[in-house]
């Protein structure tokens, strides 16, 4: 098995949306501030050479909106899995399995992109099954107001229509052991319903793709929890439950939403969980 880090770009969110409660004097000691109060995010996807499968863990935002949409976003850098793939020297046409953490915009856009004639849409990775869970499909298919303009239909319907669609199994505790992908999954239901989290076994270490149950490093701390939650409460208890095995195990966070650190460790202290160590895929690996 081998994995890579694709950079799939940058865009920026709003500071207080991506810390909640959290005061901006204490999130922007870790997150700095624009002078729009928009802070960097990153895009950054993992890439799973593992024997004849090639399987990618979330697919970035994508190119396909308006440029209108993506002026919200304040796009910056490089964007698109495409380029990041042929970095590595890897065609999307290679791609044999799509994992998407859930179905927010910013997670799995560039897994649909327009056909040539731009007068529909079709699979980014026409080769490659797409894996969710039906929980979190049906969720995103009949959205909650709040959620509404996260699930966009344009980004869903045509992986439904392909035929590619397949769904992993939801356990009946927190982790799934052996998905049919050949790690384990956490499943967390704070931040949207059923997200999965994927648990790698790699050289002797546990790397965990974090998504957005840890979308930073500045989020290691229990209370600063995105303002996009929809069950903060219960994002509290799964962050909680996660960090504490993380701290325990010394497993390796992915971090797909921080634009400086890639992985990071956390430890046990009298005040809890706390950050570790900054780390990249290659220091370590």
């Amino acid at each position: 098995m081998t994995l890579y880090v694709l950079n799939t770009g940058h865009f920026k969110l709003d500071g207080g949306a991506m810390f909640g409660v959290v005061p901006k004097s204490i999130w922007t000691k870790t997150n700095p501030a624009d002078q729009n109060n928009m802070i960097d995010i990153a895009a950054r996807c993992l890439l799973i050479e593992d024997g004849n499968r090639l399987i990618l863990i979330d697919t970035g935002m994508g190119n396909k909106q308006s440029e209108k949409f993506f002026n919200y976003y304040y796009r910056w850098g490089e964007q698109g899995v495409e380029q990041a793939l042929a970095k590595h020297g890897f065609h999307k046409d290679d791609i044999t399995d799509v994992f998407l953490t859930h179905l927010h915009f910013d997670h799995c856009g560039g897994g649909v992109e327009w056909n040539l004639k731009k007068t529909g849409y079709e699979l980014t990775f026409k080769n490659a099954t797409y894996w969710s869970n039906k929980k979190h499909w049906s969720w995103a298919k009949t959205p909650n107001k709040r959620e509404k303009a996260s699930f966009l239909s344009e980004n869903i319907e045509p992986i439904e229509l392909s035929g590619n669609l397949k769904y992993i199994q939801c356990p009946k505790e927190n982790i799934l052991k052996n998905s049919p992908l050949g790690f384990d999954v956490f499943f967390a239901n704070g931040h949207t319903e059923k997200q999965m989290i994927p648990m790698l076994k790699y050289k002797g270490k546990t790397l965990c793709f974090m998504a957005d149950l840890l979308p930073t490093a500045g989020h290691v701390s229990l209370p600063f929890i995105m303002g996009y939650d929809t069950r903060p409460l219960l994002t509290l208890e799964e962050k909680e439950v996660f960090l504490n095995l993380a701290a325990s195990q010394n497993y390796y966070l992915f971090l797909e939403h921080d634009a400086t650190n890639e992985i990071i460790t956390v430890k046990h202290t009298e005040k809890g969980v706390r950050l570790n160590k900054t780390h990249s895929l290659n220091s370590i690996f």
